[in-house]
């Protein structure tokens, strides 16, 4: 049976956290899945515990290859998948039983939607709801709010050419795909749920980044998507002018600087505003 959805898990060092991350995987409630394992040049003992996987149930499978970044890593499994649906899971992370099927009910429903997302629990050295707003392209402009840990149509990851590997530092090929997608105008859908676990460490990949490597990045997707950031401060700035020269005109009237005196120094307004 050709899996509907395939789980790309890359592995760095991961074997303190892998066998709960593969456990959530194989209790999802949707089951016609496939998960590959890819293990980006880990010293530990990641192998092991990802053989042994693969050996109690055959829909996991594992690659191995040379330490190159979550980027590239993410794309290799990408590249070997069979699903319809991609599932990127970090080797730290935990799903809900209930992600899987509720996203493939959202894209049988709506065959224009390209991405299902949710909210996250956190748990290790951080507990609480992460909460994740709506996909917003003006929002995503200025710092990424999805998780990699959605799920997608494989021929959209396509469509942009995979997860940009050319970033100076490895971490945020998340933020630049969906970006991507934006472009496209994917639809996104969120599922006002909490649909995985985050797993927060000192030890992180993120929690490494220095300001300048973020600086780095930032500047590399400022650069690229340029075209996007001009077209959103036009948008602005015309607002702005739109909004001052009305605010200027309104001062002509007696009602308006009444309401604005009020409004300003006892929160409210003596005269009903027009619509």
């Amino acid at each position: 049976m050709i899996p509907i959805i395939s789980i790309i898990i890359p592995c760095y060092n991961s074997e303190t956290t892998l066998e709960t991350t593969l456990e959530s995987v194989l209790n999802q409630e949707f089951q016609n899945w496939e998960a590959i394992i890819i293990n980006d040049g880990s010293v530990d003992k990641t192998e092991e515990i990802a053989m042994n996987w693969t050996r109690k149930d055959n829909r996991f499978s594992y690659f191995s290859k040379q330490n190159e970044g979550l980027g590239k890593t993410r794309n290799y499994g990408i590249a070997h998948a069979k699903g319809e649906y991609i599932l990127p899971l970090d080797s730290d992370n935990q799903l809900k039983k209930d992600f899987a099927s509720s996203a493939i009910t959202v894209f049988e429903k709506d065959s224009s939607i390209g991405v299902v997302h949710g909210d996250a629990e956190y748990f290790g050295e951080k507990t609480g709801l992460w909460k994740i707003d709506e996909f917003d392209f003006t929002k995503m402009l200025l710092n990424n709010y999805i998780d990699a840990c959605a799920i997608y149509e494989k021929k959209i990851w396509e469509q942009v050419g995979g997860y940009d590997e050319k970033m100076p530092f490895q971490g945020h090929e998340d933020w630049e795909l969906w970006l991507a997608l934006g472009i496209l105008n994917v639809r996104f859908h969120h599922l006002k749920a909490i649909t995985f676990r985050y797993f927060v460490s000192n030890n992180s990949m993120i929690r490494s980044f220095t300001d300048e490597m973020l600086e780095s990045n930032q500047d590399y997707i400022a650069k690229k998507y340029s075209n996007c950031y001009q077209n959103q401060y036009a948008k602005l700035y015309l607002k702005v002018k739109e909004k001052d020269i009305e605010y200027h005109e309104n001062l002509k009237s007696k009602k308006f600087v009444i309401n604005l005196f009020f409004k300003t120094f006892f929160g409210f307004t003596v005269f009903k505003q027009k619509r």
